[in-house]
């Protein structure tokens, strides 16, 4: 469980990246979403104790990341999303080399290494050089760095953005192995849903909505999204897009060359807050 009091953090005079943020967050795996912008990496860092709030504190399992920072990192995993391996060193190198730094003696860190790689499907791969690894391969790495740590919390800052398909859905498959608490940001609304026990909603550095994916999406069931060039009574626009929402008994009025129908996504939650996005 983590308990965020008043967090702010102000980047100059006038860039507000977190505006007094109080939030209980769930354990289990978690996701943050939100627009670029919305203050999802900025959370992240301070949570991690790696940016220090400009107000407020956190609770981390009672520690505060203002008091308790050393206490902090020894029991947390933080994977930025521009971590990037030594791409002479091995799979099983880059891992034994964070296990140790982590405080892990060289026998554990040598079967922990083996073991978190053949858990994340590495097993065959783990003498190969990290250069020669795929996108896909290279992140399931970073997550065998958090399950061979053990962590009781770990941050992942967007970890599959750039991946294509199949590496991503390798990646969310080492992620379920992880066993402590997770807390990911993320901009694919299907990854949020096909990972998270509970999904929190950033928009402007503040939390807009939380629940579930069928929790949030309730008050949307049984309809879909229709997306048009032309303005519609009743619609959104979102950029040069005007979106509305109709019953699925009624896409046969729009079903022709002028309108795009789509299905309701997490991205519709946003829409209906009136939170611009990037369309």
């Amino acid at each position: 469980m983590i308990h965020i009091q008043g967090l702010t953090k102000n980047y100059g005079k006038k860039t507000i990246a977190l505006n007094s943020l109080t939030q209980d967050l769930d354990g289990g795996i978690i996701s943050i979403i939100g627009k670029n912008g919305a203050g999802k990496t900025t959370l992240l860092r301070i949570l991690s104790t790696q940016l220090k709030p400009s107000a407020g504190d956190a609770l981390i399992d009672g520690m505060s990341i203002i008091n308790d920072t050393k206490m902090i990192r020894s029991r947390i995993v933080s994977i930025p999303q521009e971590a990037a391996p030594i791409g002479i060193l091995t799979a099983y190198e880059q891992v034994f080399l964070y296990l140790t730094g982590k405080g892990l003696s060289f026998h554990s860190s040598k079967e922990e290494s083996i073991r978190a790689l053949k858990t994340v499907g590495l097993g065959d791969k783990m003498n190969s050089p990290t250069d020669e690894l795929s996108g896909g391969m290279k992140r399931k790495m970073f997550v065998a760095m958090a399950l061979g740590a053990n962590a009781d919390t770990v941050f992942l800052d967007e970890p599959t953005t750039g991946l294509d398909p199949l590496s991503r859905m390798e990646t969310w498959s080492a992620i379920k192995e992880l066993t402590g608490n997770v807390i990911l940001t993320t901009h694919y609304m299907e990854e949020a849903t096909e990972l998270s026990e509970k999904i929190y909603m950033m928009d402007a550095g503040k939390f807009i909505g939380s629940g579930t994916a069928d929790q949030l999406l309730f008050d949307l069931r049984g309809k879909v999204r229709v997306e048009s060039r032309s303005q519609m009574p009743g619609s959104y626009r979102v950029g040069n897009v005007y979106i509305k929402y109709v019953n699925s008994d009624k896409i046969s009025d729009y079903e022709n060359v002028y309108y795009s129908i789509k299905k309701i996504s997490i991205e519709d939650l946003f829409i209906i807050r009136g939170v611009d996005l990037e369309y």
